[in-house]
């Protein structure tokens, strides 16, 4: 197989003599007066960003509908791959197997990223999207407890640490990908796709849940209904890699392949002269990280386990946080090309230090209205955040070290303080005896992300960095 770089550059220099969003030889539309040319992410047509746009959200869709099914039936799968003596220890066991799945993903982050930085975003997404769907499809395989013995949480933790390390190449993946796609000024919108995709993975997670647990009895559920949403992930995944496999790299990939500027080794370039945008992305990640986790995964097991509302109303009242959630992300993306990144990263901070804690204690009153109006409440603030994160952080660091940036970024704060959201709020309610616990440690991440935000610099309406 020929060099992945060698093959972009001679596309991109085929491009220059009749791009395919172009007029054969009509002059170049994206072309100024003065002969330079506009950003290279202005030059895709219409119908190839159609095409980025169903890419982006498929794989990104696949990977989370994945931690939507372990997350909302974890009280489930707990009773699997665990002994049922201490109901407690098994639940915090299978949210430590969650948990330790992302601490491989700051190595994927690098790995992906070099991949993505050095071979292109087409190729690092491809082979993710492969890992992450083989690795959901096979815990759907993994005899019980009962069967097996300790065997079955230990393949439960391999197969986990296969789906972080994939993981570690999706988000970011996704993201650099859109906005070097996208049009200048909406590259918030653009970017906004990936966590509506996230979003909507968690949607169909919790549908299928809710469905499974309605409709099986509970000896049902437990014996096999919970394995038949894994299997959805091979044909989802195979769908999504055949789309990735259809498109070309990035216009800002092509263009820096042809010009021969890309670093040996991204990562190394990043740490010696990106440090600081490095340490604000990862502290900006960190209201994301531990608010998605707890707001719209962890969300139904508190409610069930902890304030003891029914499963199924808990689960239908999070399916409909999660169907507003998608519209306020779309809002957010146009919101944030508008008034900027850094203004709407810092209005759900301070939101979040305000009013989470209020939000919590309102959850208790056990009225079904009330807490469906908290959760849209919560994740409307988490929007302002999500929906502005991803072109943020694509904007931060240049093409050459895009992908690595946000990766390593994306994923150390996701590691150290996203994957044990859940693991952390069920042990911090243990250790406090106090239901508010997780509200707290929302408000935690929020002044953290608020001061990482106060020392970046505003990244919007600004032409993507090329070196």
């Amino acid at each position: 197989m020929k060099n992945e770089t060698s093959s972009v550059a001679a596309t991109q220099g085929s491009a220059h003599a009749g791009s395919k969003g172009g007029s054969g030889g009509l002059p170049d539309p994206t072309a100024t007066p003065g002969g330079a040319s506009k950003p290279a992410n202005n030059t895709a047509g219409k119908d190839t960003r159609r095409r980025v746009i169903t890419a982006s959200f498929i794989g990104n869709f696949v990977e989370w509908f994945d931690y939507a099914v372990y997350g909302y039936l974890a009280g489930i799968i707990s009773t699997v791959f665990f002994p049922a003596s201490d109901r407690q220890t098994a639940l915090l066991a299978t949210f430590g197997v969650f948990a330790v799945s992302f601490f491989v993903r700051p190595l994927g982050g690098f790995i992906w990223g070099h991949i993505g930085d050095r071979l292109g975003r087409k190729r690092a997404l491809s082979l993710s999207i492969v890992l992450m769907s083989v690795a959901t499809f096979c815990i759907a395989l993994i005899p019980g407890y009962n069967s097996i013995g300790v065997m079955a949480p230990i393949l439960l933790l391999l197969v986990r640490v296969v789906q972080g390390f994939s993981a570690a190449g999706e988000y970011a993946g996704a993201s650099a990908f859109l906005v070097e796609y996208a049009p200048a000024h909406r590259r918030g919108l653009y970017a906004a796709v990936v966590p509506a995709s996230t979003a909507a993975g968690l949607l169909l997670g919790s549908l299928l849940a809710a469905l499974l647990s309605s409709v099986l009895s509970a000896e049902q559920l437990g014996e096999w209904g919970w394995r038949l949403p894994f299997l959805l992930a091979a044909p989802m995944g195979l769908i999504g890699r055949y789309i990735r496999t259809k498109l070309e790299d990035t216009p800002a990939f092509r263009e820096m392949a042809a010009k021969d500027t890309a670093v040996k080794a991204p990562a190394f370039a990043m740490f010696k002269t990106y440090r600081k945008q490095l340490v604000i992305a990862t502290g900006a990640v960190l209201l994301n990280a531990v608010g998605f986790y707890v707001i719209l995964s962890y969300m139904p097991t508190y409610l069930s386990e902890e304030l003891h509302f029914g499963a199924a109303e808990s689960f239908l009242a999070t399916t409909i946080a999660l169907v507003s959630y998608i519209g306020f992300i779309f809002l957010t993306g146009i919101a944030s090309d508008s008034f900027g990144r850094k203004r709407m990263l810092m209005t759900a901070s301070v939101l979040f230090v305000v009013l989470t804690v209020p939000a919590f204690m309102l959850l208790d009153t056990g009225n079904f209205l009330v807490i469906v109006l908290v959760q849209v409440l919560l994740g409307g603030m988490l929007t302002l955040n999500d929906g502005t994160l991803p072109s943020f952080l694509a904007e931060l660091f240049p093409t050459r070290v895009r992908y690595s940036g946000f990766a390593v970024s994306f994923n150390l704060s996701n590691a150290l303080f996203g994957g044990t959201a859940p693991f952390m709020a069920t042990l911090l309610i243990g250790l406090t005896h106090n239901q508010l616990a997780p509200g707290w440690y929302l408000v935690a991440a929020a002044v953290i992300s608020l001061i990482a935000v106060l020392f970046a610099v505003e990244t919007s309406k600004k032409p993507l960095q090329q070196d």
